[in-house]
């Protein structure tokens, strides 16, 4: 392949683009890879196409070489299959909905279990036709209500999805395993710094779940470490240990104070430590009651949801939404307190939610025998010495309070930490959901039928592209790996005449040797301005061909290292595929 930036459909920008924020979408767009059509849609220029089909291939290599047979399916699908396994509702508005011109119902596909279920359906039958491995990689459309960071988080996606069928569980798990272990491989190959993270399904279902996530400090996924173990998770799936119940009598009765102007905790600590009560109180001794309502997809009836958790923690929203998962959850509203009058802002306690059937979910610290102070259910009054277990009974236990540096981790070993992560995989076990929604069976060894179990893979091949330049990237441009880098060698003529012109007889010689070539063959263009562009473009080798020449030398520089190498002009061949092939 040789490209001749002469010809090349390319355009590179000094200034970055407007909405950027990330350093990947400034630099994807600075240096011609992609360019924005509509919010969180983007076209992929020639050099941008070779980038995302490089990827891809990684993808496809090690998909195939663990058996995994690629076909392609229709994006465009009708709504019907996704009523049968209730996804038309939980999807709620990401997804795309269209009609056609008879009124049918259709939606683009955000991602494929259901195909995928009723494709093997309709083919296989016998035991003996599992298990097997289905991938496809195609766009997936979701109407993101935010799209932002470029090719991060877009409405249009590429995306590699895979499914794994087979006719028991001990299969599911071998099927499992079989993707994590390409996927390492893959991400390896890249040249990504990644960590593995237990995840929860949300809506495509299952149990047990995975997230490969890429370390960037502008991921938008939070995820934890042990400072003593390999555990790790996605904030979302962090699960808090449980202190043991404790006993009841002989406790403090509880009691209600006046405690004037504290709608907030920090005015009620500084309170209550005025009045000389004996002992000292902490935002931890408080217990906080949130209050969001819920509503189920499909249904137009909102239901009040109260989370109580100790004060000196805040509700994770995106945890609370993970844990309700379909259902939507939103913040109370004005007209809401107008419409329970038993809800008094600042001072809502546990009392006036059970005694009005509001479900009522405590954080798992809130357990039997911890007393706490809490609202009164009237304006400026609390009650101390709350009981759980002897003065109010929870309906049950969520686990949505915002995760912290130096919380003990969940196995036990060590303390978390936090970091953050940009989603590129994710594997999950789905069970039968999907194949008891489709009745997908076949017939066993013994002649019954089994119900055929499955798992799903997915890779953000687009995803993986921001996510190599937000890790690979300095104050100039972009730092490919070679792997997925357009090309393995930029040859630059920076001058006139004799120096394009030998600049493209290397890049021939280049080319026929194997390699991938862009040549910058440009005439008019200064030096600077082309230094400057390959620097953007991040092309792992360059060659320069300019004053030296002369006296019958080039220059070979590495792109992420800096390092610059004089070569004789007739050894340059020679030493670039050497380096290229290192």
């Amino acid at each position: 392949m040789l490209l001749r930036m002469s010809t090349l459909f390319l355009r590179t920008l000094r200034e970055d683009p407007a909405d950027a924020e990330v350093p990947s979408h400034k630099l994807l767009v600075r240096g011609g890879y992609v360019r924005r059509a509509a919010p969180g849609v983007y076209s992929w220029l020639p050099l941008g196409k070779i980038v995302l089909e490089n990827v891809a291939r990684v993808v496809r290599e090690e998909m195939d070489a663990m058996g995994g047979q690629e076909l392609l399916l229709p994006a465009l699908l009708p709504k019907e299959y996704y009523e049968a396994t209730g996804r038309w509702e939980e999807y709620g508005d990401t997804l795309f909905r269209l009609r056609d011109r008879k009124g049918a119902d259709y939606l683009l596909g955000p991602t494929h279990e259901e195909v995928f279920t009723l494709l093997v359906k309709g083919e296989y039958s016998s035991y003996k036709d599992f298990p097997v491995i289905l991938y496809q990689i195609q766009e997936k459309f979701r109407d993101e209500a935010r799209p932002r960071a470029g090719v991060l988080r877009g409405r249009e996606f590429h995306m590699k999805d895979s499914y794994s069928f087979d006719i028991d569980d001990a299969g599911l798990q071998e099927s499992y395993d079989k993707h994590r272990a390409a996927y390492i491989r893959i991400f390896d190959r890249l040249g990504l710094e990644y960590v593995i993270v237990k995840a929860t399904s949300g809506a495509m279902g299952g149990s047990a779940s995975e997230e490969f996530l890429a370390v960037a400090p502008t991921g938008e996924d939070t995820f934890v470490r042990s400072t003593g173990s390999d555990y790790a998770a996605n904030v979302e799936a962090v699960t808090t240990p449980a202190p043991a119940a404790l006993p009841v009598e002989g406790l403090p009765e509880a009691k209600v104070h006046h405690t004037p102007d504290t709608a907030t905790i920090l005015a009620l600590v500084d309170f209550l430590n005025g009045l000389d009560l004996g002992r000292d109180f902490t935002e931890a001794d408080t217990l906080k009651n949130v209050l969001v309502k819920t509503r189920v997809p499909g249904s137009d009836e909102w239901e009040l949801l109260a989370v109580g958790l100790p004060g000196d923690r805040e509700v994770d929203f995106k945890r609370l939404e993970a844990a309700l998962e379909p259902a939507e959850v939103a913040l109370l509203e004005e007209e809401d307190f107008a419409a329970n009058p038993f809800l008094v802002k600042g001072y809502i306690g546990p009392r006036a939610l059970l005694d009005n059937k509001v479900r009522y979910l405590v954080d798992p610290r809130v357990v039997t025998g911890t007393a706490w102070v809490t609202g009164a259910d009237r304006p400026d009054h609390h009650v101390i010495d709350l009981v759980a277990g002897r003065d109010f009974t929870p309906d049950g236990v969520i686990d949505v309070a915002e995760v912290r540096d130096g919380d003990p981790s969940p196995d036990g070993r060590g303390t978390l930490y936090t970091a953050r992560g940009i989603e590129i995989g994710h594997i999950f076990q789905l069970g039968r959901k999907y194949t008891d929604a489709f009745q997908v069976d076949a017939l066993g060894p013994d002649g019954k039928p089994k119900r055929i179990t499955m798992g799903s893979y997915g890779i953000g091949v687009s995803r993986v592209v921001a996510s190599v330049v937000e890790q690979s990237h300095d104050d100039k441009g972009i730092v490919w790996p070679r792997e997925i880098a357009p090309a393995d060698v930029h040859v630059i003529g920076t001058g006139k005449g004799d120096q394009i012109e030998e600049a493209l007889r290397i890049a021939g010689e280049l080319q026929a040797r194997g390699l991938r070539v862009l040549v910058d063959d440009r005439k008019g263009v200064s030096p600077g301005v082309k230094f400057t562009d390959a620097e953007l473009l991040g092309v792992p080798t360059a060659v320069i061909i300019g004053r030296g020449l002369a006296d019958g030398v080039v220059e070979l520089r590495d792109r992420a290292t800096g390092e610059r190498e004089e070569v004789a002009l007739d050894a340059i061949v020679e030493r670039t595929v050497a380096a290229c092939r290192a």
